[in-house]
């Protein structure tokens, strides 16, 4: 992985001011993968107290992005153009574990799956699956005023 990709894939973490509100962290970076960590907290749970479909969704999502990020060249980034993702159990626990990788990384498009682990006393179960296509796209360069 190169400097510029893994700068990207770091930029895509720490940039996003939702994702960061959510808590979410990098745990691995390597090659067409990556690895990130959400510790619970009540807010992240529905009204039975399972983790919110949402959380879960966006962490599969994000985390995909990433792993996507690190086989990209400079200059260009990921969005997101689809995703599906399957509910596999109810998750709960002390924090998810999504693990992703590329299945195919492509000049305009590419495919990633990500796994979400819920860890409760230790233990680690699937609790969803996701498939996310990536674009890959011009960068966005800043404006005067700082936006993109």
């Amino acid at each position: 992985m190169t400097s510029t990709a893994h700068d990207e894939a770091r930029r895509i973490l720490d940039g996003a001011p939702f994702i960061r509100d959510l808590g979410l962290r990098l745990e691995s970076l390597g090659e067409g993968t990556c690895t990130t960590v959400l510790d619970l907290e009540e807010r992240h749970l529905q009204q039975d107290g399972f983790v919110h479909a949402g959380v879960q969704a966006t962490i599969a999502d994000h985390t995909a992005g990433t792993a996507g990020a690190t086989l990209i060249p400079a200059g260009r980034a990921v969005l997101s153009i689809e995703f599906k993702i399957n509910l596999l159990r109810p998750a709960r626990g002390e924090r998810l574990v999504c693990r992703a990788k590329v299945l195919r990384a492509g000049k305009s498009v590419s495919v990633v799956e990500s796994e979400v682990h819920a860890v409760e006393d230790g233990r680690e179960r699937l609790v969803s699956k996701a498939t996310v296509t990536l674009a890959i796209v011009p960068r966005p360069g800043k404006t005067k005023e700082g936006s993109a």
